[in-house]
């Protein structure tokens, strides 16, 4: 069984808007990829961003630079 670690997540209400942030995240170099919402929240799509905490404020950044609203994001061990 893997390790569980802390990451920060961010949910989106769409996989249109969740991949565009998997995609402007690679283009400028941020760390992070989508996976499967973790069963613990739900969200509007399947999917969400999982970055390693500490690029909290530069996911934020990168959020509001490309006008992607999440539906939440969090930190949580998964």
């Amino acid at each position: 069984m893997r390790k569980k670690e802390l990451r920060l997540v961010g949910t989106f209400a769409s996989t249109h808007n969740a991949m565009k942030m998997e995609r402007v995240c690679r283009k400028n170099e941020v760390p992070g990829r989508l996976i499967p919402v973790p069963l613990q929240i739900s969200a509007g799509c399947g999917l969400c961003f999982s970055a390693p905490p500490e690029a909290k404020q530069q996911v934020l950044d990168t959020m509001e630079q490309n006008e992607l609203e999440p539906e939440q994001v969090l930190e949580m061990e998964i």
